[in-house]
């Protein structure tokens, strides 16, 4: 055999703010197949929701990059760490306490997070989102720029940036009506209401959804928090996945708790995706994925830069007072006062940081005057 180039772009570089692994690739018989594998590529910051950092978001680009160039990979998975969520989004610490009033910096974080999302969307191999609990917001979007989505249906899926002083832009605005309509991607990006994974897959934003929650008998049973039983209400609306409210929420409260969250399902809907990407040719699979790539491309090159302009500049308004709003208030109190934000600005009043102490949470305002 010839010495193949090294084409992995910073070939000694550690991974150490992400976990990089090479899986087995199995047959249609379920027998690994020997010189082949699948690249994991999972965010790495479990008690924070695996919110990536600056330094995560590096390491995500390098590995794309290596993945990108591994002979040997059938297909990437891009996952995250635990049950509990794949990625909420960039690390609300970091903006709260680092990038709030310091535009260019953030214009240079943001640099990375674009650079990111492009190395999702040119990766030489099928990127499959594996979500193992939450996509929200920055997760929603680098989510919508893989290929595949299968879900555990314990996850939720939505935005967060109008509420916490942001806009979804970086790729929210350009991908999701790709999958559920302007309508719908309307709704969930200025309402940041999430949704099941039962509505996400009615909509057409996932490709397959497995149970995970176990039950004590070794059974598993759909979200108890989703409607999973009935295709409309009363008016003839779809409600398939919609949450269940008032006596029924309580319910499933409790076959929630005494249910485990198991994500062997998931694990095996994900290799079982691998393997049908296995049997195809592997030029005309990215051939094919390069093409339809292209659609979400178009919407992405032309709006990235400027996003990342207007939100480098909202660093100085909305954004500092929302995501302090977030770090520092208590676990109900994490939003600002709109309503009063919204009547000081009628009045003319400057968006300054007299502005921002008056519409942030009593917690949050407490908690920063302390200097915490």
């Amino acid at each position: 055999m010839p010495d193949l180039v090294d084409h992995d772009l910073v070939p000694q570089h550690e991974l150490k703010n992400i976990r990089y692994e090479r899986r087995p690739v199995r047959d249609r018989k379920g027998a690994p197949i020997e010189g082949l594998h699948q690249v994991w590529i999972s965010l790495d910051n479990e008690p924070q929701l695996n919110s990536y950092t600056t330094a995560a978001v590096k390491d995500v680009i390098l590995a794309f990059r290596r993945a990108s160039a591994d002979r040997r990979a059938v297909a990437v998975v891009f996952t995250g760490a635990g049950t509990r969520a794949f990625c909420t989004g960039g690390n609300t610490a970091e903006y709260a306490t680092y990038y709030a009033r310091r535009p260019l910096e953030y214009s240079q974080y943001m640099r990375l997070f674009n650079d990111m999302v492009t190395g999702i969307l040119l990766c030489d191999k099928p990127v499959i989102c594996r979500v193992n609990g939450m996509r929200i917001g920055g997760g929603q979007e680098i989510g919508m720029a893989c290929d595949f989505s299968v879900a555990g249906d314990h996850a939720r899926f939505g935005q967060a940036g109008p509420v916490h002083g942001s806009a979804p832009d970086g790729g929210a605005t350009d991908f999701l009506h790709l999958y559920v309509g302007y309508a719908h991607a309307a709704e969930s990006l200025s309402l940041c209401e999430p949704w099941s994974a039962h509505k996400a897959y009615r909509l057409g934003l996932l490709n397959d959804i497995v149970p995970t929650y176990k039950q004590p008998d070794g059974k598993f049973t759909a979200n108890p928090f989703a409607i999973t039983d009935r295709q409309t209400d009363e008016y003839g609306r779809p409600c398939l996945g919609d949450w269940k409210t008032g006596a029924d929420a309580n319910a499933a409260k409790k076959t929630a708790a005494a249910c485990t969250v198991d994500l062997s399902h998931l694990d095996a809907a994900v290799d079982k995706l691998v393997t049908k990407l296995t049997y195809t040719f592997p030029d005309c699979t990215r051939r094919t994925l390069e093409s339809l790539r292209k659609k979400k491309l178009e919407h992405w090159y032309a709006n990235s830069e400027s996003s990342r302009s207007w939100l480098a500049l909202n660093m100085n308004t909305e954004a500092a007072a929302g995501f302090p709003a977030f770090h520092f208030g208590d676990r109900d109190e994490r939003e600002i006062d709109f309503a009063k934000l919204r009547l000081r600005l009628a009045e003319g009043a400057r968006f300054d940081s007299a502005l921002i102490d008056e519409v942030l949470p009593r917690s949050a305002r407490e908690k920063m005057r302390a200097g915490r």
